[in-house]
Parts: C-alpha cells; structure tokens; sequence
C-alpha cells in the first residue's frame, strides 16, 4: 500500500522511512506534488497532526499520516509546545530557536523537558492518533552534530548525550517519534493493511 507522510522535512521523513514495514511504500508531500505550506492553525500538538492529515486527505485523496512535535519546558509553562518550529520567530530557524530557548532559561535551576510527538493517520475514512512522549532535560549548551530541531540541546532521561550526539537507530529506539510510529506500524500491522 501507498502513505503519504505529510511532510516536507526531509530529516523527519528519513526517520520513519527506517521504522515503517516494507511492504508500505512511504510517499513525501513532493511526491504528491504538494508544494503549498500544510496549515498548521490549532493551538495544541494533537490539533496541528489532525489538521494536516485532514487537509492531505480532502486536497489529494491520499491515506495518509500527519504529525506535530513539540518541546514542552517546565520551567517555562510548557512552551515553546506548539510553537516549537518558529519559537524564535517565523523564519523557523533552529538555532535561533536554541539561542532563544537557553536564554530563558538563563536563571532557571528547574531545566525538565519534554519531547511530544502527536501522528494522525487517516486511513479508510478514519482518524487515528498516536503519542509518543521522550522525557529529558535542556542542557546548558549545544553539544553533537547529529539530529535537528532543538536535539543538540536535548538529553534524554538516563542518557549522558543529547539526541544529536547519538546514531539514529538509537534516537529512533528511545525517541518521541520513534514511539509514536512504532504505535502506528503496530496499528497498521494489526489492522492486516496491504
């Protein structure tokens, strides 16, 4: 069967792509020959996931799965949450949304986080939504190469290294994203999907 994975991040699209079953062929809204920007208007993750895969759904017609990730920092009610992507503004840059990041939480001695990842799949005319959830900390400065987002500056929980110090296998093993699809893959697989 073909998905349509409702993304253009191609990082993100190479992260699923290793996690989802052979016989799913994965497709990149590029290979549907969707350009324009998916909106993203809800005010919570969960929303955003939903909001995309609908829209796949009514402008292509393709099944399809959405998702939505966001950082949620204790320390500072939970944001940058659902705007994680353009925290520092809307040119979406990663380090800008770091430097930011760090900087608020200069003076703050509470530095818990954690990474959400909402997927909606729509499938035969039905929502489905799986969450993955990888709790951590925010270190105090960026550290590894590997990654993107806010990952050089994430340390999972009983882990020494940020994401972007770790192989993919392992982020993907320990993951939000990882968790999130893998709830999928088992719904597809125990759905006997073709």
């Amino acid at each position: 069967m073909e998905l349509v994975f409702a993304t253009n991040n191609l990082n993100k699209l190479k992260e699923v792509q290793a996690l989802i079953p052979s016989q799913i062929k994965l497709l990149s809204l590029k290979d549907i020959g969707c350009f324009e920007d998916v909106p993203e208007t809800q005010h919570t993750i969960e929303g955003n996931a939903i909001q995309k895969a609908e829209y796949i759904k009514q402008h292509y017609g393709y099944d399809c799965f959405a998702d939505d990730t966001g950082l949620e920092v204790e320390a500072l009610n939970n944001e940058p949450g659902v705007f994680s992507a353009r925290y520092a503004g809307e040119q979406r840059d990663a380090n800008d949304n770091m430097n930011l990041l760090l900087k608020n939480l200069e003076d703050k001695v509470n530095r818990k986080a954690q990474f959400k990842t909402v997927i909606a799949l729509h499938l035969y005319g039905k929502i489905q939504t799986f969450t993955g959830i990888c709790r951590g900390e925010i270190t105090s400065q960026k550290s590894g190469e590997q990654g993107f987002g806010y990952d050089p500056i994430f340390k999972p929980e009983e882990y020494e290294q940020t994401f972007a110090e770790m192989d993919l296998a392992l982020k993907n093993t320990i993951g939000h994203r990882g968790k999130a699809v893998n709830q999928l893959v088992s719904f597809l697989n125990s759905s006997n999907v073709k």
